[in-house]
């Protein structure tokens, strides 16, 4: 077992786990965020986001407030719906590309802070900052194809 291991996993796998526990800290961030964005709109527990009726009777100030928390709230579920797939790809892919992976994570967690100070930045454009940020979705592509690749390089060996 533990020669099996020895051929599976290449010595610079290191990086790749370190491109892993990037995407944690990116996650924590987004929540310490959406909990400020929060407290500023005065949106109180349990709701998800400021409603439509509320952003449109608010004063300007609130109604700023409101679309930057909704948009940093929708910023933290889009992590979060993209984040399982971002590990998987990342172990996987790392396994036959250690360096290039951790490459890829890297911009991958770089870009989802972009993509989420973007978003919060223009809320009352619809959100359209988080374009600046979308370098993740190519690095998160790239490390699908990856892993699919890896996966069946290691499953025909």
């Amino acid at each position: 077992m533990v020669e099996l291991i020895k051929n599976l996993i290449p010595a610079e796998y290191g990086y790749v786990l370190g491109a892993v526990v990037s995407t944690f800290f990116v996650g924590a961030w987004h929540g310490g965020r959406v909990g400020a964005f929060r407290k500023a709109a005065k949106v109180p527990y349990p709701f998800e986001y400021a409603s439509y009726e509320q952003v449109q009777t608010a004063s300007p100030a609130s109604k700023k407030a409101m679309l930057a928390f909704n948009s940093a709230q929708r910023a933290h579920q889009n992590f979060g719906e993209n984040h399982p797939t971002v590990l998987g790809t990342l172990l996987i892919s790392g396994l036959r590309w250690p360096v290039a992976t951790a490459v890829l994570g890297a911009v991958w967690s770089v870009n989802r802070v972009v993509y989420a100070i973007g978003y919060t930045r223009s809320g009352e454009e619809g959100g359209k900052g988080r374009y600046y940020g979308a370098l993740w979705m190519i690095a998160h592509y790239a490390l699908i194809v990856m892993s699919g690749i890896s996966a069946y390089k290691i499953s025909m060996a």
